[in-house]
């Protein structure tokens, strides 16, 4: 199974599909769609309105692999379920906090 993260020289671009108003924030493993795309699904308790859940999911991102919310950006998917985020920092050191995160 490939990974849901690409890594670049400075950055780690991250594929996810969220899923808002979920109950809790958390991550909820790796899955692979029918495309053989594969994304990190994560779930966030806030609502989809105003930017609000990815919002949520930029904060879940970042404190989950030790950075700053300013360093994570949404690169598409403003308003899909299915997003891309930029994580500035060290690409290995942040696929390898990914790789525990996701299980």
């Amino acid at each position: 199974m490939s990974s849901p993260w690409r890594l670049f020289a400075d950055h780690l671009r991250l594929t996810v599909r969220l899923t808002p108003n979920g109950g809790r924030d958390a991550f909820d493993g790796i899955e692979t769609d029918s495309e053989g795309e594969t994304y990190l699904k994560a779930r966030v308790t806030a609502v989809p309105e105003k930017g609000k859940a990815n919002k949520a999911l930029i904060a879940l991102v970042s404190k989950s692999v030790g950075v700053a919310k300013s360093r994570v950006s949404l690169v598409s998917g403003e308003t899909a379920r299915k997003k891309i985020l930029r994580i500035e920092g060290d690409p290995e050191d942040l696929a390898k906090k990914l790789e525990t995160l996701s299980g």
